[in-house]
């Protein structure tokens, strides 16, 4: 069993860590698809739609062109993903399915597991997402009370850029190694480790990890595996 006595927070990646990204939104392409006569899978689409959601972000960052936020980066990659799916959509259809991510709910075992982890630790969300979205995802679907929920706005830049991981820790008035970065995202974990937080890698989906030298001090596959290792 893991023992990190020297961390006094978890700050928690929220989109695909704590929301399951997958089964809240695949219902609602399903839906748009069959309403378009698509020949692509919800689940291809759905693929690519996210992987060029991170295109988007890292692209937004390097271009230091000024922050786009979180839902404008899903936007423009859902346009992408249409096109390269051959599919039409009017602005009505994108609106649709955009509102769809309004509509994110957690993952079944994260809610007993931060009533567990709460004893021990001070709990956060640290993530890519737009304070007002960040505020109705938080008090209306994941519906917990965490001891901060911190946006990378203020800072103009998307995770890993490491100003995001080192303003959390200072928002908490602690040392960055006193933070544990729980992720579904392994570049989060990557990120937040290079600046000296500790890391948890919390792998639903049996992927890789990246070829970094950064790695997480925990790998789990799901939030009662990291309570175990935690607690």
């Amino acid at each position: 069993m893991a023992s990190f006595p020297g961390v006094k927070a978890l700050a928690f990646d929220l989109f695909g860590t704590i929301l399951d990204l997958d089964s809240s939104l695949k219902p609602f392409i399903e839906t748009f698809l069959k309403d378009q006569q698509a020949t692509v899978s919800p689940e291809q689409f759905w693929d690519r739609w996210r992987a060029r959601q991170r295109i988007e972000q890292f692209q937004d960052t390097l271009m230091m062109l000024g922050h786009s936020g979180y839902l404008e980066t899903v936007r423009r990659a859902l346009v992408y993903t249409l096109g390269l799916s051959g599919v039409q959509a009017s602005v009505q259809g994108i609106r649709i399915l955009m509102e769809a991510w309004r509509e994110l709910s957690p993952f079944p075992d994260v809610l007993p597991e931060l009533e567990r982890l709460k004893s021990r630790y001070s709990l956060v969300v640290l993530s890519n997402g737009d304070p007002h979205f960040l505020d109705h995802l938080v008090k209306h679907r994941v519906q917990w009370a965490f001891n901060a929920v911190i946006s990378v706005s203020p800072i103009g830049a998307f995770k890993p850029h490491p100003a995001v991981y080192r303003r959390a820790a200072g928002l908490l008035g602690l040392e960055m190694e006193a933070c544990m970065m729980v992720s579904s995202n392994s570049f989060d974990v990557v990120g937040a480790r290079a600046c000296g937080y500790k890391g948890a890698f919390v792998n639903r989906y049996g992927l890789p990890y990246d070829d970094s030298p950064y790695r997480p001090h925990v790998t789990v596959r799901n939030f009662t595996e990291l309570a175990d290792a935690l607690l």
